[in-house]
């Protein structure tokens, strides 16, 4: 009886160490994805401490803040949720968002927590930034506003282009699927009629 229990509480171990490594398909990515706007909040919040130039602390963190929306819009962006997106100015001067998806099963496939991830700190990282903003002015500084200012333009845009990027994926898939029950249907109409 004794070995009975053990052997099963060693199996239920196995399971839950293995669940808890399958946690993240991509943790090295989600680990990147949450650094760079941990870092670029931290030095920002603690750059008053350390330094007294505003010069040091707006050009690190505007560069912290670049370089998250860098790894956003095309490392993590394409890795953990599947998507791409990009803005371009076409011939006429106009500017034309695009787009890409992995298709409708890659999709399907893809890690819910390394979703879960993606977006919440997308959107947490947002708020973060209002929040600050709203200190600085409260405080009166106007100087810090604009730091303040250029990072929440760079997360807001991250925001809106993964925004529209699935909201685009979602309407091909609906037309895959349109097409794929069409193609099937008619498919079983004219084997039907051939019968008859």
């Amino acid at each position: 009886m004794q070995g009975f229990l053990s052997s099963s509480s060693n199996q239920t171990a196995r399971d839950f160490n293995q669940e808890t490594r399958e946690n993240y398909a991509n943790p090295k990515t989600c680990l990147f994805h949450v650094l760079f706007k941990a870092a670029a909040l931290a030095f920002y919040i603690l750059s008053a401490i350390f330094f007294s130039s505003f010069v040091i602390i707006f050009v690190v963190t505007v560069f912290l803040a670049a370089l998250d929306f860098w790894v956003v819009k095309n490392v993590s962006g394409r890795i953990l949720v599947g998507l791409r997106w990009w803005n371009e100015i076409n011939e006429q001067g106009e500017s034309v968002w695009k787009f890409e998806c992995l298709d409708q099963e890659s999709l399907a496939r893809m890690n819910k927590k390394d979703s879960w991830l993606f977006w919440w700190t997308l959107y947490l990282n947002a708020v973060a930034w209002i929040i600050l903003g709203i200190f600085s002015l409260i405080r009166f500084q106007a100087d810090y506003l604009l730091v303040i200012g250029v990072c929440l333009t760079l997360s807001i845009a991250n925001i809106v282009g993964f925004t529209k990027c699935r909201k685009d994926a979602k309407k091909q898939i609906q037309q895959f699927a349109s097409q794929t029950i069409a193609s099937k249907l008619s498919s079983t109409l004219q084997s039907a009629f051939s019968l008859v």
